[in-house]
């Protein structure tokens, strides 16, 4: 079996937030990257956030100049999904939340991977084994939920599924290491350990707006400088994106029951196009 230090190549399946930030890190701890998608505008914009990304470390000085480069320059983008996964030794899929959409994705590429391939969902709340359900050999199959931004945040949440190896989860965990992460490990249970607090905290949150308690500005305040977190829940959110702590919040209450139930307010503003920072506007206001 492998261990983490020979994980040569390691393929993201999506280009989006989380799928780029998810080939930096591989990127950046000295694997051979390729960054799938569809979309060529996707993957142009992945590429750039990328580029983005790596131009402030080296501006904070976190990073020097050559750092960045040697970073780049194991990052290859691919529209191909056999190309993509040829020959790699880690699969990371971040496509959209989509239970349908990832069981096709795994089921697709199960058949062109080495057996010794890694295959790991970065899924934040989905079921891993309804999501494995389909794979032949479930047992190298788990989940590894990275959190945004992903070259910023320490955590690395690893869901063992229920036929989940042992080896392969102490794979996942070894590589969670060698990318500068903090794994912890939880069972397959709705919403792991961080979407069903994080959530939980959000719901709250947005319910004390519908009630009048607080600003937005003050209830982050209170959980900023009474608790110690380093963001509120509503800016959080609107980070995160009011449509995807929606989904999340309507998954949780069709598994773990009323208390997840998603208020109306957050699906009034989702209805509205309001979305958080990447529609403009949110429980705040942001620059284009």
């Amino acid at each position: 079996m492998m261990d983490a230090a020979r994980i040569q190549k390691a393929t993201i399946l999506g280009a989006g937030t989380m799928g780029n930030g998810i080939a930096q890190v591989c990127a950046q701890a000295g694997m051979d990257s390729v960054l799938f998608d569809v979309s060529g505008e996707a993957l142009a914009r992945g590429l750039e956030s990328i580029e983005s990304m790596l131009q402030k470390a080296v501006e904070k000085g976190k990073k020097t100049s050559e750092q960045a480069d040697t970073a780049l320059g194991h990052i290859r983008p691919s529209s191909d999904l056999a190309d993509a996964v040829n020959e790699t030794d880690l699969v990371i899929e971040a496509v959209p939340e989509d239970l349908d959409l990832k069981k096709t994705v795994f089921a697709q590429i199960e058949e062109m991977v080495s057996p010794s391939t890694l295959l790991a969902t970065n899924t934040s709340s989905l079921s891993i084994d309804a999501i494995g359900a389909s794979l032949v050999s479930p047992e190298r199959f788990l989940g590894m939920h990275f959190f945004n931004p992903v070259p910023v945040m320490a955590l690395l949440e690893v869901v063992r599924g229920d036929k989940t190896g042992s080896q392969w989860l102490d794979l996942a965990v070894a590589i969670g290491v060698r990318l500068g992460k903090e794994p912890i490990v939880v069972r397959n249970s709705p919403g792991f350990a961080s979407s069903r607090l994080g959530i939980a905290f959000a719901i709250e949150a947005i319910r004390m707006i519908e009630e009048e308690v607080a600003s937005p500005e003050d209830i982050d305040q209170a959980m900023v400088l009474g608790y110690r977190h380093p963001m509120g829940p509503l800016r959080l959110t609107d980070l995160v994106g009011l449509d995807v702590r929606l989904g999340i919040s309507e998954y949780l209450a069709s598994t773990l029951g009323e208390r997840f139930q998603p208020p109306a307010l957050l699906r009034r503003m989702v209805e509205e196009g309001k979305l958080g920072q990447k529609s403009g506007e949110g429980f705040y206001r942001w620059d284009s």
